[in-house]
């Protein structure tokens, strides 16, 4: 049985890669801080940037972010309540890494409709034909 990932940080203290990851760690927490490096968003802009992830899901990797500093969450007390996310200070130094992550998808991964494909980079350097990624 495999440990949970909080158990090998803890044997692995050395692995700033690994640690790194473990914030970002859930489908969409990535898609999320990209989202919200434009600014300030409420939950249901938020929602409508995601079509493909359940409410449910969308609350569980906002508590997550707020919970490990990277986003903020603003509870306006107005009837119906009005809610607001936002990046942190600590959520602001990821944008370097998530705009190296979108710049590589845009060279090297392509959407179509039958699945997310990625680029084959030959040897000499020059790009050859996409291939199919594992879990489409």
């Amino acid at each position: 049985m495999s440990l949970p990932r909080a158990k090998l940080l803890k044997n692995f203290p050395g692995c700033p890669v690994e640690a790194t990851l473990s914030f970002l760690d859930g489908k969409w927490k990535g898609v999320i801080l990209f989202h919200l490096m434009d600014g300030t968003l409420r939950f249901n802009e938020l929602r409508r940037k995601l079509p493909a992830v359940t409410q449910r899901m969308l609350t569980k990797q906002l508590r997550e972010l707020e919970e490990s500093g990277l986003v903020s969450r603003t509870v306006y007390p107005v009837v119906p309540p009005r809610v607001e996310y936002a990046l942190t200070p600590l959520g602001e130094t990821l944008k370097p890494v998530i705009l190296a992550l979108a710049a590589w998808g845009d060279e090297y991964v392509f959407c179509r409709p039958d699945g997310r494909h990625i680029r084959d980079v030959t040897a000499e350097g020059s790009c050859g034909p996409a291939v199919a990624l594992q879990g489409n």
